[in-house]
């Protein structure tokens, strides 16, 4: 019988690149290897804005696993990638399991990458990163939502390690590196300095623009999340959003707040909702 530690791993890689078209955003190219696929991209909101989902067809991340998604945008596309579920990280096996996107975008091209929640199991060993270089007039929108353990069935985040990271360069020059690296059962996941007993982290970010407007600012600073702590902090080139709590639905709909304010000012478009979220 084949136990986890003996299990195959899944090597996947997809590539995708968006294309401006006249006044259309579309999916010009993609290749895929192992089971990491997209659906169908749509144009719910006209045909500026190319909506994809990306599908993980086994379902989860298991111990040995490496997946890659590279994106390129070229010039002025818009494109939105999100996914159709959460993804869960189980068991590691001692075997560390990475997901990695390499996201590239041209002048006036804007990236929303907005996928749902990752769960992180007990005795998981997860890599999770993100490198995105923009060139100037370029936008990177996007947010991580992560659950350590699955507290619902009484499962708490007492084995393994969490590594979370984002890079963002603008003309090769480093704007913004988020790091976070978790152990199961470390005393900072208790601690009042740390996170605070809370199980869910998130964060939001907008790079690429100038400084946030004061008013903009002031507007995303008064919204609250339904639970646990949140707050926004402006740099000249980055916009980030903050959130530490207890439900990865409270976190997605506190960084949709901010999507509502921000999005006529990094995209020149009014909020829409991926359809498949409804669904």
């Amino acid at each position: 019988m084949q136990t986890e530690a003996s299990r195959a791993a899944w090597k996947a890689e997809l590539t995708l690149v968006f294309r401006r078209v006249g006044d259309r955003s579309v999916l010009a190219e993609r290749r895929h290897q192992g089971p990491l696929v997209v659906q169908k991209p749509l144009h719910p909101e006209g045909p500026g804005v190319c909506h994809a989902v990306l599908v993980h067809a086994p379902g989860g991340i298991a111990g040995g696993d490496a997946l890659t998604v590279n994106l390129s945008l070229e010039q002025d596309a818009q494109a939105l990638i999100t996914t159709p579920a959460a993804t869960k990280w189980y068991k590691a096996a001692g075997r560390t399991a990475c997901q990695t996107g390499h996201f590239g975008l041209a002048k006036g091209a804007v990236l929303e990458w907005l996928p749902l929640e990752a769960i992180v199991f007990d005795e998981a060993d997860a890599r999770i990163e993100a490198h995105v270089a923009l060139v100037d007039g370029a936008v990177f929108a996007g947010w991580e939502i992560t659950c350590l353990g699955r507290k619902a069935s009484g499962e708490a985040f007492r084995c393994g390690g969490l590594v979370q990271a984002i890079e963002i360069s603008r003309d090769g020059r480093l704007i913004w590196n988020d790091r976070i690296a978790l152990s199961g059962g470390d005393r900072i996941l208790a601690s009042p300095v740390g996170m605070g007993g809370h199980h869910v982290v998130g964060g939001m970010v907008v790079a690429g623009l100038g400084l946030l407007p004061a008013d903009l600012l002031e507007t995303c600073r008064a919204l609250s999340p339904l639970d646990g702590r949140g707050g926004v902090t402006a740099l000249p080139e980055i916009v980030s959003a903050r959130y530490l709590g207890g439900s990865a639905e409270n976190a997605k709909i506190y960084f949709e707040s901010f999507r509502q304010v921000l999005r006529p000012w990094y995209a020149a478009l009014h909020a829409h909702r991926p359809r498949i979220w409804d669904s």
